[in-house]
């Protein structure tokens, strides 16, 4: 009898079986939304332009993590300073979502100085801006080569192509101006070492065209002058002209000449009004 009472039938058995299933995937499904906060959605703050020490606070402080994804080097922007998130800034998204983060880096790259000598000014900016480097100071001196690069200098001195730099370094430029219309005497470098013509070159606006070296001159700088075309003297003896802008020729060695005071027949120049 007591057999009878608590033997069910299969299907009632089943019946109860698939009621436990259902009752446990249908809690399950409903916790769910408790522990992914489903539907809850805030708003993400905008971290752009903030130090990152900054940004990390307010992204954390809202739920979120925060990951570096890569960083870059702009002059403009301060250290470690945020330049993009994602998600971007009012975007809602849900509160445990990561933010990547790209930052400006603390120390700029390094990058090489370009040859700009005798680029046009145009072409310069656009090599400079191609190597990561920028425009400085331009200033002129007088030559044929107008608007032509003449000197490339970083930090008030000249500098070689090849040179490290910091990108967004400022490079100066020393560009030609012409000729100019007012002419001078040809200054007289004989005798003079290489660095003193130089000089004396500079402050007339003047450059050097050809310099042609005796073999046993090593060091430029301490050789001498004892040749110069144009001349300082016509072949009437009237001095010779000259105009800023243009260049002389020179040839040294490494013995100090001495000027011939007997010759009473110059050498044979040709007159630079007739190179105009």
């Amino acid at each position: 009898m007591f057999q009878s009472i608590t033997k069910k039938p299969l299907w009632v058995s089943l019946l109860i079986a698939f009621a436990i299933v259902a009752v446990i995937v249908l809690a399950f499904f409903s916790s769910l939304d408790f522990f992914t906060r489903h539907g809850e959605e805030v708003e993400v703050p905008n971290v752009t332009g903030k130090l990152l020490e900054e940004a990390t606070s307010s992204l954390e402080a809202e739920g979120f993590e925060v990951v570096i994804q890569d960083s870059i080097y702009r002059d403009t922007v301060k250290p470690l300073a945020v330049i993009r998130q994602f998600p971007e800034s009012e975007s809602k998204v849900k509160s445990n979502r990561t933010i990547y983060l790209t930052v400006n880096r603390a120390v700029p790259p390094e990058v090489v100085m370009p040859n700009l000598v005798g680029m046009s000014i145009r072409n310069a900016a656009i090599v400079l801006k191609q190597f990561g480097l920028k425009m400085g100071d331009t200033s002129y001196r007088p030559d044929f080569a107008k608007n032509s690069v003449l000197v490339q200098k970083y930090d008030g001195k000249e500098i070689k192509a090849g040179t490290k730099l910091p990108m967004g370094t400022p490079i100066s430029l020393v560009l030609g101006s012409g000729l100019s219309n007012v002419d001078m005497a040809v200054p007289d470098l004989f005798g003079l070492t290489y660095s003193g013509a130089r000089d004396l070159l500079q402050t007339s606006g003047i450059n050097f065209g050809a310099i042609v070296l005796d073999p046993d001159v090593k060091d430029t700088s301490t050789a001498f002058v004892y040749r110069q075309s144009p001349d300082r003297l016509t072949a009437d003896r009237r001095a010779n002209r000259i105009r800023p802008g243009q260049m002389i020729d020179i040839w040294l060695s490494t013995k100090k000449p001495v000027r011939d005071t007997t010759a009473t027949t110059p050498r044979v120049v040709t007159p630079v009004e007739n190179n105009y």
